[in-house]
């Protein structure tokens, strides 16, 4: 009883410790990003730059010995990098259109991390991702959807409610992307992609959920006419 008494308050000072480093990391990271997409060329490339050989060698870390997989993912990360440009540099809408979805991502984390962590309840992919609960997905999916409509609202483009709605269509793709890297990093044995950013692990480890939604938002723009989802 002693012993258990004393571990908890430690364990949650490092839970503590550990999300004042995420935040600490977010405050730095994401205004450069949002800088980099606002003012475009060249600066969301030389982004993307950047990101593509550290996306490849994590991917490498982590299908050691599968190179099927290995191909997959190799194949995956580039297309995300490819979305992320061809849909910042559209002519129309470009920077709204990767800001929503920044915006819908970052919304899914927090709102999948305070609620999760909140109300707990029944794990949502237990063998893959055991932090991750039901209750998390329902938060994230609802900060998404609100985000995604204030979002719509203050560019003065697209339905609210429709705008909601994707928001938390894409929540749910983000955690998919979320735990599909979960899996691959399982398969390997390993907790985090790498250690690149303080408290959030490697880079794969923060963007998984944004790789997914760029790859899905790209994908239904080439198959849609017009700039959706503003339309």
């Amino acid at each position: 009883m002693v012993a258990s008494a004393a571990d908890a308050p430690t364990g949650r000072n490092q839970r503590f410790r550990g999300l004042l480093l995420r935040i600490s990391s977010a405050v730095v990271l994401g205004p450069l990003l949002l800088a980099a997409v606002w003012f475009g060329f060249p600066w969301i490339d030389l982004v993307a730059a950047v990101a593509a050989p550290l996306m490849v060698w994590e991917w490498t870390r982590l299908t050691r010995g599968r190179p099927m997989v290995r191909l997959l993912a190799y194949t995956y990360a580039l297309a995300a990098l490819v979305a992320l440009l061809w849909l910042r540099h559209q002519p129309a809408l470009g920077r709204e259109t990767v800001i929503w979805i920044i915006a819908c991502t970052w919304a899914t984390d927090i709102g999948a991390y305070f609620v999760g962590a909140s109300a707990g309840g029944a794990k949502l992919a237990p063998r893959i991702s055991p932090s991750k609960t039901w209750s998390g997905l329902i938060g994230g999916m609802a900060w998404a959807a609100v985000v995604s409509a204030a979002m719509g609202f203050a560019f003065g483009l697209g339905s609210t409610f429709s705008l909601a709605m994707i928001g938390a269509g894409l929540a749910v793709v983000g955690q998919v992307g979320d735990l599909a890297e979960s899996a691959v990093k399982r398969g390997a044995g390993v907790k985090d992609s790498g250690n690149l950013i303080p408290g959030h692990g490697g880079l794969l480890d923060r963007v998984d959920g944004l790789v997914a939604i760029l790859v899905a938002v790209a994908l239904v723009r080439l198959t849609t006419d017009g700039a959706w989802p503003w339309n």
